[in-house]
């Protein structure tokens, strides 16, 4: 392990910025643990329905502060693609080859998650399922894809907001939430936020390309302001505190975005400026740079499959039973506990469907290059110089 971790060392080029990766490992796994939190799959009556124990434990909601971790990843999406797109240009690539590229990497995965979950859809309609059953599962499962929709979205206009300041799109966010709470404007008016929300820490990363959030200063400023104003907003405002989707919720911060999670993203923005450094020095240590560098190779993988993990654990453990913390009701303390008692078993499948699926993800991966075979010139070069060395031998 150590020897292996110390080639995935010495290997990563000297000036790559090994926070950044640190920061998306972060954001994806914060996301993937937080579904495994609350998201629950409740047996009843021979059929699943999705709840959450925020629904019925509301003052867990700082909960969700921890784990909905998307503005750190679209902050760190905007970063790698404006500046990834600067160096496509001074290399002479154009702008089409460089976002083809980009969304390779970013769908290819996908191909793999609609196909199975089309499959196994279809078959259990076909052996009698219930279809709000599927419904729920299927929900679920690719519920993650609007995410990667709205992230392609942004990537494919990075070159109109490589110079845009994120006040622009802060300040849309609040006029929309304005006309939906303030004025009873139509509630449709909120998915303009799905957008403009997002890109607030966007075209943050954006200006961290630009050298313009180097300073400590900054990353001060956006996590004492975002978390002021987020508090305001949860206070007096009429917010909800949980950062995540609550079933039967009059409001939700997340679908779509309210200006509570943008003002809430902004802090965690400024938490991440502020931990670069020391990214940086614990990055250093080749066993945590490995660890990370396999999450960012697998980070869509991750991505894709970890509702699909959590999902298969459920549905072939119903055989033994209503288990606590898998197929109750989340509705007290002791399903939490349960509930994390379950975890280690969510990642082994997570595990199980990484080996299967990661090919899509890193085809180089499976399948080792032959070494190349030298040339001509060099054979010939070698034969001529035998006799050379082995004559004084003979001699």
């Amino acid at each position: 392990m150590h020897k292996g971790a110390a080639q995935v060392d010495a290997a990563t080029p000297a000036d790559r910025d090994r926070a950044v990766d640190a920061l998306r490992a972060f954001a994806i796994l914060g996301i993937v643990l937080g579904h495994w939190l609350v998201t629950a799959l409740v047996a009843h009556d021979g059929s699943l329905r999705a709840a959450s124990p925020l629904q019925h434990m509301p003052w867990l909601a700082p909960i969700s502060w921890a784990f909905q971790t998307l503005a750190v990843f679209f902050l760190v999406g905007g970063h790698v693609a404006t500046r990834g797109y600067a160096s496509a240009r001074a290399r002479g690539t154009t702008y089409g080859q460089w976002l083809s590229a980009r969304l390779s990497r970013l769908f290819k995965p996908v191909a793999a998650v609609l196909t199975l979950w089309t499959v196994a859809a279809v078959a259990l309609l076909l052996t009698g399922a219930e279809f709000g059953t599927v419904r729920t599962l299927v929900k679920l499962a690719l519920s993650p894809l609007w995410f990667l929709v709205v992230f392609a979205v942004l990537t494919a206009a990075t070159p109109l907001l490589t110079r845009l300041n994120p006040l622009w799109p802060l300040a849309v966010v609040l006029h929309v939430d304005l006309l939906r709470f303030g004025l009873g404007g139509p509630s449709w008016l909120g998915w303009v936020n799905v957008a403009a929300g997002w890109l607030v820490p966007y075209t943050l990363g954006a200006a961290w390309t630009r050298g313009e959030l180097d300073r400590r200063r900054a990353g001060w400023i956006l996590l004492t302001g975002g978390a002021a104003a987020t508090a305001a907003l949860i206070a007096w405002a009429g917010y909800p505190a949980s950062m995540v989707g609550v079933p039967g919720a009059g409001i939700s911060n997340l679908n779509p975005p309210t200006l509570a999670a943008v003002t809430f993203g902004l802090a965690q923005c400024g938490l991440a400026l502020l931990l670069r450094d020391p990214l940086r020095r614990t990055m250093r240590r080749p066993l945590t740079w490995a660890a990370v560098a396999l999450v960012n190779l697998s980070a869509m993988t991750i991505f894709l499959w970890h509702q699909t993990a959590l999902m298969a654990t459920t549905a072939t453990t119903l055989l033994a039973g209503h288990l606590p913390g898998l197929h109750t009701r989340p509705d007290n303390l002791t399903w939490i506990a349960y509930r994390c008692a379950w975890l280690p078993v969510f990642a082994l499948a997570l595990t199980a469907c990484w080996t299967a699926f990661r090919a899509y993800e890193q085809p180089s991966g499976r399948r080792r290059r032959p070494r190349p075979r030298p040339s001509r010139v060099i054979r010939s070069h070698r034969h001529s110089r035998t006799p050379q060395t082995k004559a004084p031998h003979r001699a």
